[in-house]
């Protein structure tokens, strides 16, 4: 077997752990999703899961990682090209957020999160660091750009980024908290849209 069958393989498991885990985490909870259940699941034997992750927590942080990823985390992101765009870069970047917000596989997971963000030290670092850092950072670069090119006003790009992001935070924190209710989300089907146009209004030149 070679080296990169070997390394394939192993990849295409620990994705499998990753997969099974955020399944198991949203339906029985951080402390009902033990290691045991995860192996039985994924079908490889319970020590089998430390050739990947050195425990449970890890695996959680993990998984987190990707519910917390922002719509702009690719590292081949031109964020000159993108921000030249201007009201189309906040679109698309508003857009990619509503897709996480109504996406159901991901929303008890998102759920469960929010709960443990008070009870896991390292969640809540990286709960700042994937999340708030990287987003702020990004909308920051791509605002900095627009004023530069006299696309919109000159102003604070992080406080403009604040403004931005919280509301994108916030309905998605409603959305969820509508759904455990089993409340209809249709009113806020097009909120984003309207987040967009009143949030690009009050910048643009």
């Amino acid at each position: 077997m070679t080296e990169n069958t070997t390394l394939g393989r192993k990849n295409g498991t620990k994705q499998k752990i990753l997969k099974v885990s955020t399944t198991l985490f949203s339906e029985l909870g951080y402390r009902g999703a033990s290691i045991r259940k995860i192996a039985k699941e994924v079908g490889i034997r319970e020590s089998a899961i430390y050739n990947h992750y050195a425990s449970k927590e890890e695996i959680f942080l993990d998984v987190a990682k990707d519910i917390f990823s922002s719509p702009f985390s690719s590292k081949d992101l031109n964020i000159q090209e993108e921000a030249l765009k201007g009201k189309g870069f906040v679109q698309n970047f508003t857009m990619q957020y509503k897709l996480l917000a109504f996406d159901k596989s991901s929303e008890k997971m998102f759920r469960l999160l929010m709960i443990e963000l008070f009870a896991n030290k390292e969640l809540r670092e990286q709960f700042m660091s994937e999340f708030h850092a990287k987003n702020i950072k990004v909308l920051s670069e791509a605002f900095f750009i627009m004023m530069q090119n006299s696309i919109i006003k000159s102003q604070d790009p992080m406080m403009i980024s604040y403004e931005f992001l919280s509301t994108l935070f916030y309905i998605r924190l409603q959305i969820t908290l509508m759904r455990f209710d089993n409340d209809s989300t249709t009113a806020l089907s097009t909120i984003f849209e309207k987040h967009v146009e009143f949030f690009w209004d009050s910048i643009k030149i």
